[in-house]
């Protein structure tokens, strides 16, 4: 019976977590550059034979790979990643992989995130404009260009979020090695004046929310009964 117990409790344990990432998901339909978390989880056996037992795992977290719609907004600052790559940014946290390219110029002429972070190059250095020559122009392989001259160039980065990755703010990954930089590949592109939109799909992401919020409600009614079952049989028990 005890046994019985453990086992709803690990599922109470998984279906919480579940229930976590889709609400993270729903509050993130919104966010620019955000890519929706999913969880993976697996049988964990214990015992053999008539003994055996399984219980589900806690469940890695794993990062979506599938790419937000494009909103064209007219903004010179505004870049949208074409294919599977990164921006990278330098923060606190050190290098950032993000999809949001909300981007602008301070006075300085520094490119910077909409948070203020630096707007790395392929090279891991903050990419450095003509404060004088407005908003350069972006080509399709992410060079920077202000009238005629080449200023720098948009970093693009492969990396490998891994399971149970770390988030940076709403949109931002921290990645576990040094992020790949993004070499003569025509797969991965830049295009000005778009934003990449949230990928969650909100009304399924909602659906999941209540399969996943009327699964817990059950479970929770059944370890419930489980330990009243039990409460009773010890009192059984212990009137002999």
């Amino acid at each position: 019976m005890q046994t019985g117990l453990y086992v709803a409790l690990s599922s109470q344990v998984a279906l919480e977590k579940r229930l976590n990432t889709i609400a993270d998901n729903v509050a993130n339909t919104s966010t620019i550059g955000f890519r929706a978390t999913g969880v993976k989880f697996e049988d964990v056996v214990s015992g053999l034979g008539d003994k055996e037992l399984a219980f589900v795992s806690t469940g890695d977290t794993y990062l979506s790979t599938a790419a937000g719609p494009l909103r064209e907004t007219g903004n010179p600052f505004d870049f949208a990643i074409r294919g599977d790559a990164w921006f990278g940014i330098e923060t606190p946290a050190g290098t950032v992989m993000t999809r949001d390219g909300r981007f602008t110029m301070t006075e300085n002429g520094e490119l910077v995130s909409i948070e203020g972070y630096a707007v790395l190059d392929a090279g891991g250095a903050p990419i450095q404009l003509d404060p004088r020559n407005g908003p350069p122009r972006a080509g399709a392989d992410g060079s920077l260009r202000q009238g005629d001259n080449l200023v720098g160039a948009l970093g693009l980065f492969n990396f490998d979020p891994g399971p149970n990755f770390t988030r940076f703010g709403n949109s931002g990954i921290v990645p576990k090695g040094e992020p790949d930089p993004v070499v003569d590949r025509i797969d991965a592109g830049v295009a000005q004046g778009f934003l990449e939109e949230s990928n969650v799909n909100p009304m399924m992401e909602i659906t999941r929310l209540i399969m996943v919020q009327r699964a817990f409600e059950n479970g929770a009614a059944l370890l419930r009964d489980s330990e009243s079952s039990y409460d009773e049989a010890i009192k059984t028990l212990g009137g002999k």
